[in-house]
């Protein structure tokens, strides 16, 4: 399979070796029923247990369904349904993010329209293989103390300017900045994005090990800036009302630096139960599903029907201000870091 060379290249023999085992099938944090009842369902989960668990027990207590979960990395459960094929017991798999998604779309089934009909093309695979469940943005966060909303440019290309020299903080290792770098090769290609990733590294940014961190470096006044995820900020609100970091899109309407990317479910197409998977992917798509991952977790609704956090954007203003781009795109991630590699960022 194309993308499974990548998966493969990224995590190694020795990763395959670990998940597969059968000591490793029901791993910590998994459980598995005693005893098998008239419906089952196996989900593959990227998801954290804290923010899959209540929603598994809320679809299990309302339709009765039972739902084995099977808890890892999204990357490494990518990488295990690609090497299970057709013999894969999953029949639902749930990635943290659009890229992984991607990589193992040619073992998912085509979903019926139904599910996606009205979501916008931001949280839908146009495969069809895939829907998202929750949308996370890309932002830019700064100090309150030290910058204001007018400091906040037109483009995340815009951070090379001398302005803001050693003000801005990134973090190179981390999933969703790769993923953001990957938006770039596909919008822009592959020269502006090794040039703008040169240009930031000689305008002195500051690397740091995630986005906690990055934020972190905000609030103690190492950088001004940071290029992030939009709930990080959110969740430190939410322990200290009075941290000094605000954050904001990027002025230009579609910039990549507004990238939306997702969580989102398939069906493994060699699943013999796709009625009650599809009951489960319309589950989360749901009101209360919605409700929860927007109001616990920080994350958009892909529907218009729920009302985002009140400390989020508009869903409105998410659609404005996102770039369009095919997020099955995202699966290329082997590109992404050869190129880190070569501007010497890895």
């Amino acid at each position: 399979m194309r993308s499974f060379s990548r998966y493969v290249a990224l995590f190694g023999a020795f990763t395959l070796a670990v998940i597969v085992t059968p000591q490793t099938a029901f791993g910590a944090g998994s459980r598995e029923p005693a005893g098998q009842p008239a419906q089952t369902l196996t989900l593959y989960s990227g998801r954290g247990e804290s923010l899959v668990d209540p929603i598994v027990r809320r679809f299990e207590d309302e339709t009765g369904i039972r739902v084995n979960v099977r808890y890892g990395g999204t990357a490494e459960l990518a990488v295990l349904l690609s090497e299970e094929g057709s013999r894969s017991p999953a029949d639902l798999f749930w990635a943290q993010d659009a890229g992984a998604l991607g990589a193992v779309s040619d073992l998912l089934a085509e979903l019926p329209e139904r599910v996606f009909a009205a979501l916008p093309d931001i949280y839908r695979s146009r495969a069809a293989r895939w829907v998202a469940t929750s949308g996370r943005a890309r932002v830019l966060a700064y100090s309150t103390d030290r910058a204001d909303p007018g400091d906040v440019p037109a483009s995340v290309f815009d951070l090379t300017d001398r302005r803001y020299a050693g003000r801005v903080g990134w973090a190179p290792t981390n999933g969703s900045f790769q993923a953001f770098v990957t938006a770039m090769r596909v919008n822009h290609g592959e020269q502006a994005t090794r040039s703008w990733l040169i240009g930031m590294r000689e305008n002195d940014t500051v690397a740091y090990r995630n986005n906690t961190a990055l934020l972190e470096a905000i609030g103690a006044g190492e950088i001004d800036f940071a290029i992030t995820n939009n709930y990080y900020l959110l969740r430190f609100a939410a322990n200290d009302p009075n941290f000094p970091v605000a954050q904001s899109f990027f002025g230009a309407r579609g910039d990549v630096g507004n990238l939306i990317n997702v969580a989102g479910i398939g069906i493994p197409a060699a699943s013999g139960k796709h009625d009650a998977a599809i009951r489960f992917v319309e589950f989360l798509l749901a009101e209360p599903a919605q409700v929860f991952f927007t109001g616990e977790v920080y994350e958009y609704p892909v529907t218009d029907r729920v009302e985002p956090n009140a400390l989020l954007e508009s869903f409105s203003t998410v659609l404005e201000f996102s770039p369009e781009i095919d997020l099955d795109s995202l699966e290329d991630l082997e590109a992404t870091l050869a190129l880190l590699r070569e501007v010497e960022l890895l």
